[in-house]
């Protein structure tokens, strides 16, 4: 027997299916074919610990399924029988971003594999192998059977691809079923099962062009095997696209699952793939009762076997969630930001929160969309995007008979990106627009950002862009279009261009799975778009689009005696909706809120009409279509979103919940109750809420000599070729540093040239001019090592014979590069130090540069002082601790002796001291920041401590200690008193500690665990806040976001804490292991403690603690007048 369809089997995510449990991955992997049974879709080292590679599974016995099942097997078979049940195995984005499908299917005697490799899902051919590269491998194999009586031998097996990495290739680019990407293999006839027949069909269509689009979908209702229905469309054009959905989470993996039992009908078991968890079943157990406040105001929530789902009520359309009432104008604000380059120019013009509004008339489907203040360089060539409103117009376009526009499928929550592509230069525009829902305003969000280039439109000009259709495709958490679009440039001189571009869009969203009818939604739909306008204001700097939208057939049709309704030329008032009624006929009538005969419709004041429309310590605020109820002045909305209650006050600043721009902008000064200032940091202007960059290059700032470069928030000046200076000041003469003054006062000069002085010392300048760390007196033979100043440091010198001590570079010998205002993430690699800039919370990664590099030096923890704006770091190699501004300078040496492996570091910056771990010498210390003041606080209970961050407003220290017999996390006091342990269950390697101070969550990498996990220390609610990460190290937070370094993956990895996903990646360009990370706040944090005023009142070291504050003395205070006084309070 070849093969058989057996009761039960198993999926690997290394690319198989097993019909037996397989053996050790060390024994089949390159191996071709294997020692047990196997039906390899793709097979190789294809781990999908990463978090972003997926397993999804299930079996199905759908009409809709089979049916696209049949169609595949009757094309590669033709005369063969149609399956009666399916079972679904889809790997997404598993190892090098693989992503590939299986489909085993079952007639009533016979078996089917079938195999989809989508082009964009074969990234990678080859898989490591024992150290080596091999070709990946698809196939089937019987494995070893019985032989004579004693013995086994390999049975039979069928190869679909050779040893050669070009088989694997062909596996997306050709077929045996008549359809690119597509091979089709019966395994099995019953009742003897004896071989493996590969498809009929290896030609392609006529168009090669075309191919097969493989989209992985969720299921209108969860099959008991969980997973999700794949869908087999036919030719279209471009190449295959998979949307990804989050995997569900079920049973422990390795367990066995029973389904129904049928002939032929496989039973799916996973197969325990060390830290992997593929498992993807999932039971929703929620329900309207205790979800009904997430269905808008104006939808009703209902109930199904697998969840629950909200709709919109009469009158009003929307996805549940967001509703708004029909016929109602829509109003839009949201922010623009860019990076675009315009023609050949190579500097890009940046624009950041530029305002944008937008009105649809919604009973039209007309859009109006303005942005304001885009510079005059950019302004003109913006014209041809009305694209920037196109997915406004969708959202609201006008409804053909039997068709839905974007907001009445999938509500206000949903990201837009769309590609935009210039012919024939091939320029290119990525637009990412992101739209949050309603606000309390009644107008929907929208965040827009625009990176790439465009061709130049001369200032002048105009555009006129021709109508045109687009088509959208749906399937349910993705919709694609693509479409293109001509436009004609009209220049001063009343010539004329017509030009092209090509655009390509994804809308992704969340749906609710749990109501099929809700998702009977057209798989395509054409977007008319007709009437468009455009114009640049240059005096304002204002960009206005405007346009005509229809949604409906794709093929266009329209009926001979067209209804107004459609047609959106009905004469209805703008808040009204148009009703149609037999034939042509049609009636107006006024949206929820107003009143009138349609014609003309008047807002209804409820806050009138409905004298109790708003409760007890809340005035009504009438609004059109709708009306506010706000609490009065000492009172805020209860949790239930009506109520008033006292209001306690909240510093905004410190919950975040400010109007102010983004820290890297602006500053939130809290001014008592429940108000705070907004104000703009120096180098940018406006009121606070919105703050623009202050080009100080147009003030020549800069000497006549020098080059301005103007950056956010601030500017460098740069002398030119041939000048000398700091670029305020530039001169052709070149001017001495203080080593080179030095040096050459000590050499003199003669008629031979500079000559020193017999047994002078004299000292050595490095080619930047600063003194070289290291000097040296030739005349006795001692050496010692300098600081910046060339000043000897006190304890460094050595005597004849034994050498060059050993000192860190001072001055510019260590290059610094000087941080741009904002917030950033640092962290360590090798002797690196480098910075990620943050937008928001987000890492604008093409902007990472090289803090400072310390050649030969293995950097571990590093940590930030906000009000000094220095790095901190610790060094294994000298073993060391120093620091550096980031403004500009060279390493400060700060704890150079009685260290044998600091890792852990932390300041306090109130307090100012650091804290650091010891993981050989087995203790936790503190110091002053400049390194003299000196105290052991823990060196009892440790092994391998590590990880160490302090709370210095409430007083708490915690660490972590990833001793392998007994890892632990403990917290003390920062003076070390109140020691006890947090967590010592379920724990591996916990690397890295991160504590965020407004939400109170303290959170941990584990490298055992794979995991990482947040509690709030004073309550103990642990949970885990993300799953399958490989080895991570560091960890820092920022609002709502962790960030981490990997070992494994080379990369500081984003992670949404609330949402536990994943949500970006950052691969320096150095790929060596990553080691602490920790984040810079553009301002410190607020926030006090009883050191913070003149050091508490403490003689030496003045350490938090949760109920005031310890004096205490140095290690090293002997003959030293120091008061100590333990946790006191003043």
């Amino acid at each position: 027997t070849l093969f058989c369809v057996c009761s039960t089997f198993q999926i690997n995510t290394n690319g198989f299916v097993a019909m037996a449990q397989p053996s050790a991955e060390s024994t089949y992997l390159g191996k071709m074919p294997a020692g047990f049974g196997m039906i390899a879709a793709l097979h190789g080292d294809l781990d999908t610990g990463d978090g972003v590679g997926k397993v999804y599974y299930r079996q199905d016995a759908s009409p809709a399924t089979l049916r696209q099942a049949a169609e595949q097997i009757n094309r590669a078979f033709p005369e063969d029988d149609e399956p009666e049940h399916a079972v679904v195995v889809t790997w997404v984005d598993v190892a090098s971003r693989n992503s590939f499908q299986l489909v085993i299917a079952s007639a009533e005697t016979t078996s089917y594999a079938i195999l989809l490799y989508p082009r964009k899902g074969m990234q990678f051919a080859s898989t490591a192998v024992g150290g080596s590269s091999q070709a990946m491998q698809a196939g089937f194999s019987k494995g070893l059977v019985n032989y004579l009586v004693f013995s086994t031998r390999q049975g039979p097996y069928y190869r679909i691809t050779t040893e050669r990495e070009t088989s694997v290739r062909a596996l997306a680019e050709e077929t045996n079923s008549g359809k690119r990407g597509v091979w089709v293999y019966e395994i099995g006839t019953s009742p003897y099962f004896t071989s493996v027949a590969p498809g009929e069909v290896t030609d392609l269509p006529p168009d090669t062009g075309l191919e097969s689009r493989v989209s992985e979908e969720a299921t209108s209702k969860r099959y008991p095997g969980g997973g999700q229905q794949v869908t087999y469309s036919p030719y279209e054009p471009e190449e295959e696209v998979y949307r990804k959905e989050q995997p569900h989470q079920g049973p422990h993996h390795g367990g066995q699952f029973t389904v129904h039992t049928v002939q032929y009908q496989p039973q799916v078991v996973v197969v325990d793939d060390g830290d992997i968890n593929v498992d993807v079943f999932s039971y929703n157990s929620e329900t309207c009762a205790n979800n009904r406040n997430k269905c808008s105001t104006f939808a009703d929530c209902k109930d199904y076997a697998s969840g629950y789902c909200c709709h919109c009520r009469p009158g009003y359309y929307g996805n549940g969630i967001q509703c708004v009432s029909e016929g109602k104008p829509q109003r839009m604000n949201g922010k623009v930001n860019g990076r675009v380059y315009v023609g050949n120019s190579p500097s890009p013009v940046e624009f950041n929160s530029n305002d944008l509004h937008s009105y649809v008339v919604a009973n039209d489907g007309r859009a109006y969309v303005a942005i304001s203040t885009i510079p005059a360089r950019l302004g003109p060539s913006l014209q041809p995007l009305s694209a920037l409103g196109g997915v406004i117009g969708w959202a609201f376009a006008l409804e053909q008979p039997g068709y839905k526009n974007g907001f009445s499928i999938i509500g206000g929550e949903f990201t837009c990106q769309a590609e935009v592509t210039f012919l024939p230069a091939q320029e290119k525009l990525t637009i990412k627009q992101v739209f949050s829902g309603i606000d309390e305003h009644d107008h929907l969000v929208v965040s827009t950002t625009l990176e790439g280039r465009v061709p130049e439109v001369l200032r002048g000009s105009t555009v006129q862009i021709e109508p045109y259709s687009e088509i959208y495709q749906y399937s349910s958490n993705l919709i694609t279009s693509s479409s293109t679009r001509d436009y004609t440039v009209s220049l001063d001189d009343g010539s004329a261009e017509t030009r092209t571009y090509q655009w390509r869009q994804t809308i992704t969203f969340q749906s609710c799975p749990n109501d099929e009818a809700a998702r009977a939604v057209l798989p395509t739909q054409m977007l008319s778009v007709d009437q468009v306008f455009v114009m640049y204001d240059s005096n304002n700097e204002l960009i206005r689009y405007a346009m005509s939208n229809k949604i409906g057939d794709v093929n266009g049709e329209v009926t001979s005696q067209e209804n107004s309704c459609f047609t959106g030329r009905h004469g209805c008032d703008t808040n009204a909706v148009c009703r149609p009624e037999q034939g042509t006929q049609f009636t107006c009538q006024c949206a929820a809120g107003f009143t009138g005969d349609g014609r003309s419709c008047y807002d209804i004041d409820e806050c009138r009409e409905i004298p109790l429309a708003c409760g007890e310590h809340s005035v009504c605020n009438n609004q059109p279509g709708t009306f506010r109820c706000e609490c009065n002045d000492g009172y805020q909305f209860a949790s239930d979103g009506h109520t008033c209650i006292v209001d306690r006050p909240v510093d905004h600043c410190a919950a975040g919940s400010h109007d102010c721009d983004i820290t890297e902008r602006a500053h939130c000064s809290y001014s008592g109750g429940s108000s705070y200032i907004c104000s703009c940091l120096p180098g940018f202007q406006g009121h606070g809420r919105v703050c623009q960059d202050i080009d100080e290059c147009q003030s020549a700032r800069c000497h006549q000599k020098a080059v301005c470069y103007n950056t956010q928030g601030s500017f460098t000046c740069q002398c030119r070729p041939g000048y000398y200076g700091d670029g305020f000041y530039c001169s052709s003469e070149h001017t001495k540093s203080q080593c080179e003054t030095h040096r050459d006062r000590l050499l003199g000069s003669t008629e031979y040239g500079p000559q020193p002085v017999p047994g002078q010392y004299v000292p050595t300048c490095d080619s930047q001019g600063a003194y070289e760390a290291s000097q040296c007196h030739g005349s006795i033979g001692h050496c010692w090592c300098v600081d910046r100043n060339g000043l000897e440091i006190p304890g460094t010198r050595t005597g004849p014979g034994r050498g060059r001590p050993l000192c860190i570079e001072q001055g510019p010998t260590v290059h610094v590069y000087p941080l741009p205002p904002g917030t950033h993430l640092l962290f360590a690699q090798s002797g690196r130090i480098e910075f990620v800039p943050l937008e928001g919370y987000n890492m604008k990664k093409t902007e990472a540069k090289t803090v400072l590099h310390l050649p030969e030096k293995v950097i571990i923890g590093v940590a930030y002082d906000c009000v000094e704006k220095m790095v901190y770091w610790t060094d294994i190699t000298s073993p060391s601790i120093s620091k550096a501004n980031l403004q500009g300078g060279g390493a400060i040496p700060v704890i150079r002796s009685d260290l044998e492996s600091p890792e852990g570091i932390a300041i306090d910056h109130l307090g100012r001291t650091l804290f650091w771990t010891d993981s050989m010498k087995d203790r936790i210390e503190v110091a002053s920041l400049d390194g003299t003041k000196r105290r052991v606080l823990i060196d009892t209970n440790l092994v391998n401590p590590r990880a160490i961050i302090v709370d210095p407003v409430n007083g708490n220290m915690y660490w972590a200690d990833w001793n392998r017999d007994a890892p632990k996390i403990e917290t003390s006091a920062m003076d070390g008193t109140n020691r006890r342990v947090l967590v010592k269950d379920d724990l591996g390697l916990p690397n890295g500690l991160t504590y965020d101070p407004q939400s109170s969550q303290l959170c941990w990498a584990d490298a055992g665990t794979h995991m990482i996990e947040c509690m709030n220390p004073a309550q103990g609610d642990r949970r885990k806040a993300m799953g399958a990460i490989q080895y991570p190290f560091g960890i820092t937070s920022h609002g709502k976001n962790i960030y981490y370094t990997d070992w494994r993956r080379d990369a500081v990895i984003m992670v949404d804490r609330q949402a536990g996903t994943e949500t970006d990646v950052f691969l320096p360009q150095k790929q060596t292991r990553l080691y602490g990370i920790t984040t810079a706040y553009a301002q410190c944090p607020s926030g006090k403690n009883y050191c913070a005023v003149n050091n508490g009142g403490c003689t030496h070291l003045c350490l938090a603690t949760p109920r005031g504050r310890s004096c205490l003395c140095p290690n090293n205070a002997l003959g030293v007048s120091c008061v100590e006084s333990e946790g006191g309070r003043f």
